[in-house]
């Protein structure tokens, strides 16, 4: 079975219908990344993997799960799924290290020693073992946005899910971020991005895929997807965006 499998998902918020019959297949490994105009569903999908919004119909599965069974308990799963927004969401009152550290002593009931070792682990990762006892105030965005990816690191995740992380930084901020994803991949990790970045998708991505209307319109390498697109909305699409 696929790491991540989407089988005809539709999924509304009153009247409007914002995915309709999305389909995906994502291999353990792969580094995913989703495309398309504002609106097409892109973040909507992340959050439905993560069941941080319920579908109407269609199965979810992640890492064996089906997500949107009633019976699964998400707390246990979403260990398995990092997820990072584009709004860091750190807490202001604490510490790097301890925005680090408190998910695994409290989920996953580690010794303190144990998670300082983790953040210590995970900041060299990102590139910020320096700055592990400052608070978020006195970092700059790219190194807040580094940060709640070395968090979700912290829980050993199968997949990290990625939604549009670099919107809210600075043109010179963002390449930081980005190559640490791409470290990321190079190590292996399962990524499904959101993004907006098309050289990175081009660059890292194993497979892309092209939202419209709510759903998958096309997908494919990213060989293909850019340079020989089969439908006149991404063919539309990449002349806007390049």
């Amino acid at each position: 079975m696929s790491l991540i499998r989407i089988e005809n998902v539709h999924k509304s918020f009153g009247d409007l219908a914002v995915l309709n019959g999305v389909s995906l297949d994502i291999e353990e490994g792969e580094i995913v990344t989703i495309i398309g105009r504002s609106g097409s569903g892109k973040s909507t999908l992340l959050r439905c993997i993560n069941g941080l919004e319920k579908v109407q119909s269609g199965e979810i599965w992640a890492d064996g799960v089906q997500v949107n069974d009633p019976a699964t308990n998400l707390r246990l799963l979403r260990q398995r799924l990092g997820i990072v927004f584009q709004s860091y969401n750190l807490f202001p009152h604490l510490t790097v290290e301890r925005n680090i550290t408190l998910a695994p002593q409290v989920v996953q009931k580690r010794a303190a020693a144990d998670v300082r070792q983790v953040a210590v682990d995970v900041l060299r990762q990102v590139g910020l073992e320096s700055k592990i006892d400052a608070y978020p105030i006195q970092l700059s965005g790219g190194q807040q946005q580094r940060v709640a990816i070395a968090r979700s690191l912290a829980m050993a995740p199968k997949v990290m899910l990625l939604d549009e992380i670099t919107s809210a930084l600075d043109p010179e901020l963002i390449g930081d971020v980005l190559k640490v994803l791409e470290d990321l991949a190079r190590q292996g990790m399962t990524m499904v991005l959101v993004t907006h970045e098309m050289g990175f998708a081009r660059r890292v991505s194993s497979q892309v895929v092209f939202m419209h209307e709510g759903r998958v319109w096309e997908s494919g390498p990213p060989d293909r997807i850019f340079t020989k697109p089969e439908t006149p909305e991404l063919a539309t699409f990449i002349q806007s965006v390049l």
